[in-house]
């Protein structure tokens, strides 16, 4: 394939396969060839291998039809750091000569705020649900648990979970008892609106008292709640 070859349209990133190899199995063997610096190639290697399952799976098929794909980048700049000439990624790229880890540079963490190369890779978690015991030790079983057996427990701590037992419990209601609960949320909304626009108004009188003593913005903000803005457009109010 000649470089550039599977860009859509101007729009489209670049996409630029030298060589694209597919075995008599089906798999993918993707090669790219750069002269130039990029700072960010890592992530083009990633979204040339992403873009290239996408485009080898047609509408409708099933997902095992996906081959494996082999990215081999053959660079002619210093990227990253490291003293190896051959890497290959196991969770991060390890030197095939040299055993050492492929680090990115001062430059690369500053840009991407990353420390290593695998934290712009994507990173992989299978969770067997059916294996867990159900004793849950901290919060990530306490979720799994939730996913398991479709319950909340009283003791349960993990970020979530709260809004997660009420949306089961909603799902759980009658057409009827939906009807009650969202009446319920609707006349609250407007309480706490109401609430909360009577309190503005107390804030706005207050202020409003407060302009008549040569206080500054700031004072005023601190003693009402209200913002610096606010306060400028009630003075000009009242000039």
């Amino acid at each position: 394939m000649e470089s550039e070859g599977n860009k859509q349209d101007e729009y489209d990133k670049y996409n630029r396969v030298d060589i694209l190899v597919k075995s008599a199995s089906g798999e993918l063997m993707l090669v790219e060839v750069q002269n130039d610096s990029e700072i960010d190639f890592f992530q083009r290697m990633l979204y040339g291998v992403a873009k290239l399952v996408t485009e080898y799976i047609k509408e409708g098929e099933p997902y095992g039809t996906i081959k494996k794909i082999y990215s081999v980048n053959i660079v002619y700049f210093g990227l990253g750091q490291g003293e190896d000439y051959v890497y290959e990624y196991k969770g991060e790229f390890i030197g095939m000569h040299e055993n050492d880890v492929l680090l990115p540079t001062t430059l690369q963490k500053q840009d991407f705020k990353v420390e290593k190369v695998s934290d712009i890779f994507p990173k992989y978690y299978i969770h067997k649900v059916n294996n867990f015991n159900d004793v849950a030790k901290d919060t990530l079983d306490e979720w799994i648990y939730f996913l398991k057996n479709s319950e909340v427990k009283d003791n349960f701590k993990a970020k979530g979970l709260d809004k997660a037992k009420e949306k089961m419990q909603y799902e759980n209601l009658t057409e009827e008892e939906k009807k009650m609960y969202n009446r319920f949320q609707e006349n609250r909304r407007i309480e706490n609106s109401m609430r909360y626009t009577a309190k503005q108004e107390k804030a706005v009188e207050i202020a409003m008292s407060l302009l008549e003593i040569p206080l500054s913005n700031q004072e005023i903000a601190k003693h009402t709640g209200l913002s610096f803005e606010q306060i400028a457009q009630l003075r000009n109010q009242k000039q």
